[in-house]
């Protein structure tokens, strides 16, 4: 990187209603994570929506959302400034990344304020084709590079877009030669959002993220004062804080 310029990438994921947009499928939930200089800043944003349509079977089975959980969240619309203001200017990440920006467009073409697509305000990098690129003929999926890359992913027993996104940024590290710490540049969460009731895999986990890197007492501290501050950002409903305690 030349001089002191400064990167800035957003790691993104979303879980949705269903497979195709074709079938006016919706996006039910953003998880996203920043790195400057390719380092965790504890910036996230994070949104569950309401999509004004039911939820397939089958993506029900991948994430555990229900129908009845998001009934009371925001419409996509409602929370689109936040959203593009998170993300405006940055390189995005994104594990097969047709998927999440297919549906961020047909997200955004309901609104006709709005008259932005995701990739007049990003640039985009797809991890799946650098795995494909990198590992030809192999499973690239998260799963296979978080075995490949020795990245732990013992919390994800189901989808969840906000730790989906965490898992990619270590595998994203790992897979272009860097390592990630446990240090953040800052406490503030950008936008984070209290899992509804019965959800709560989305919380933001605290994972050994490499073998070589292991927390001091005062990173610990800090990680300790964090899920604090969501646990009051949420009025207590800090699952990972309950568990912890």
């Amino acid at each position: 990187m030349a001089g002191n310029q400064t990167k800035r990438q957003v790691v993104l994921d979303t879980e949705t209603t269903g497979l195709s947009t074709s079938d006016d499928h919706r996006i039910i939930e953003i998880g996203c994570v920043e790195l400057i200089n390719r380092r965790l800043t504890g910036e996230t944003f994070h949104q569950y929506i309401n999509p004004e349509r039911e939820i397939d079977a089958g993506a029900m089975e991948v994430h555990g959302i229900t129908n009845e959980a998001l009934a009371d969240k925001p419409l996509f619309a409602e929370i689109v400034t936040d959203f593009m203001r998170f993300i405006d200017g940055a390189e995005l990440i994104i594990h097969n990344a047709p998927f999440d920006i297919g549906f961020l467009d047909h997200e955004l073409t309901k609104i006709t304020s709005e008259p932005r697509r995701i990739n007049t305000v990003c640039t985009i990098l797809d991890t799946l084709k650098l795995a494909r690129d990198k590992h030809p003929g192999q499973k690239n999926n998260l799963n296979a590079l978080c075995r490949r890359y020795d990245v732990d992913n013992s919390n994800r027993e189901l989808h969840g877009a906000l730790l989906d996104s965490e898992i990619l940024a270590d595998v994203y590290l790992a897979m272009t030669g860097g390592q990630v710490s446990f240090s953040l540049a800052g406490e503030k969460t950008t936008k984070q959002q209290s899992d509804p009731k019965g959800m709560n895999k989305s919380d933001r986990k605290k994972r050994k993220r490499f073998k070589v890197i292991k927390a001091t007492k005062l990173e610990l501290q800090e990680h300790q004062k964090h899920l604090e501050l969501l646990d009051k950002s949420s009025n207590g409903q800090c699952q990972w804080l309950k568990v912890t305690s």
